[in-house]
């Protein structure tokens, strides 16, 4: 419990900050840029997050996790503070993704370390701790980042995390012991930089294709380049002594599934949840602080779903459940929050909320744990961060997808007076329109975003038969620790 406070203070500042942002984001681009652009500043951060993952996984394994922990942290400081600093749009999107490489490390850290000292046995009760954390960072997140941006200003948002991150490294320095590894083989940079290119052309794909913001010849030359990256990436790792994604995990089943499954999560939870704020402030026309509270449910269904699911695995023994179910109620959220318009009541909304945040905290630890527990000892670290970086790369990609497509419908659904620059109206600006064009610009939001949400359940209806295919394997009883003796601590 001791060495668990470390990983939890790194964990919750990462957490806070994904979190934190979300409420704020409307006032972000309405400061600094157009509505269009919203997305983007999601989206740099995950994908930096995303690229960085399976690099830390490696070198974690192959040199430890503390230190590397600590410099994530660090970096995420850093990230931060130049964020808060953005004066423009393109700032903001470059120090967001100077956020995520750090933030990459924070969470593939903390879940591997998890796993390289605690048992799948009873793995779901830590598990349940760094979900719990996740979750009540998200309960506050969206509540602060609406107060903050209410009352001081959107750069607090990111000035806040400064004592947060200090305060992890302090934590982690003086109790995180963890085994000292001497590195038996080199970090495969080729396959790193592959795999980064690859993750970066599929977002940009997505967000070109779905925004329709492209053309013929354009397109096949970016196909025809993903296609030649994807090609050298599977030569690459057919012929590296320890590749940065070794195809044998991929023999299992079970961590071909969890993987699938998690893509699919991440792909509808992530890009639903980040326009969530954006239905509350312009279609609902509530402050920023008052949609952080609002977003309650989501959360709070989170925390209880994630420490009761890690309670009743330990109890159990058994995992196959937890990801079924978790996947049925996300799809059945999502369904409900696909029929909000102007009008709904917030019961109603708030029911969708609760049924999505219930769902996501019972899922997605779970499919960590299938995953981990499916492969050797010695490839913990780089499965932790094949899991996350797929999931990610799912959320990376959902968030660029609902964006581009929900700017282009919101453009094609307005009346004319708004013409092609629909999506670039401010919060401030809907609210001086007169009282007819607003409702029809209301009304045209809330159109574009049930395709939103419509999207998304069909993404996750999807998940939920996957579920259906993952064969339970008894959990392992013996921590990776115990299993490779005692050695000293770095």
């Amino acid at each position: 419990m001791v060495v668990l406070l470390g990983l939890m203070s790194g964990m919750f500042v990462a957490a806070l900050d994904q979190n934190i942002v979300t409420t704020a984001l409307p006032t972000i681009v309405s400061d600094l840029g157009g509505l269009a652009q919203l997305s983007w500043v999601v989206t740099a951060y995950l994908l930096a997050s995303t690229v960085a993952t399976p690099i830390y996984g490696k070198l974690g394994d192959l040199y430890g996790r503390k230190l590397l922990f600590q410099i994530a942290i660090g970096i995420f400081l850093l990230g931060s503070v130049l964020s808060g600093l953005a004066g423009s749009m393109s700032q903001m999107v470059a120090f967001r993704a100077v956020q995520g490489i750090g933030s990459g490390g924070v969470i593939v850290g903390a879940q591997a370390i998890i796993a390289d000292l605690v048992a799948p046995s009873v793995r779901g009760r830590y598990q349940g701790y760094i979900g719990a954390v996740w979750a009540f960072a998200s309960v506050v997140g969206p509540l602060v980042g609406g107060i903050l941006t209410e009352h001081l200003s959107w750069r607090w948002v990111f000035y806040l995390n400064l004592p947060i991150s200090i305060a992890a490294l302090v934590v982690s320095s003086l109790v995180l012991k963890l085994p000292r590894r001497r590195p038996s083989a080199r970090i495969d940079w080729l396959g790193a930089a592959l795999l980064s290119s690859g993750a970066g052309a599929i977002v940009l794909l997505t967000t070109w294709v779905t925004g329709g913001r492209w053309n013929p010849v354009g397109l096949s030359v970016a196909l025809v380049g993903l296609a030649l990256v994807v090609l050298l990436f599977v030569m690459v790792q057919r012929r590296a002594a320890d590749p940065v994604l070794p195809f044998r995990l991929f023999e299992s089943s079970v961590f071909r599934l969890a993987c699938g499954t998690a893509f699919l999560v991440g792909f509808a939870t992530l890009g639903a949840v980040t326009f969530l704020p954006l239905f509350l402030q312009i279609v609902d026309g509530e402050t920023p602080t008052v949609s952080g509270l609002k977003m309650v449910p989501v959360m709070t269904s989170l925390v209880l779903a994630s420490v009761v699911t890690g309670r009743l695995l330990v109890r159990w023994g058994r995992y196959k459940v937890f990801p079924v179910v978790g996947t049925a109620l996300m799809t059945l959220g999502l369904l409900v929050l696909s029929t909000m318009e102007p009008d709904t009541p917030y019961p109603v909304q708030a029911l969708g909320m609760a049924a999505l945040g219930m769902g996501l905290g019972t899922v997605n630890q779970i499919l960590m744990l299938a995953g981990q527990n499916s492969v050797g000892e010695a490839d913990l670290g780089v499965a932790t961060s094949t899991n996350t970086f797929v999931r990610q790369i799912g959320a990376s990609v959902g968030v660029a997808f609902f964006g581009a497509m929900f700017a282009a419908r919101l453009e094609r659904t307005l009346p004319e007076p708004f013409g092609a620059d629909a999506a670039d109206l401010t919060r401030d600006q809907i609210a001086a329109l007169p009282p007819d064009l607003r409702a029809d610009l209301v009304t045209g939001f809330a159109v574009a975003l049930q395709d939103v949400y419509l999207w998304a359940t069909a993404v996750m209806a999807v998940g939920f038969v996957a579920t259906f295919f993952i064969r339970e394997i008894p959990l392992r009883t013996k921590a990776s620790a115990q299993v490779n003796g005692t050695v000293a601590p770095d």
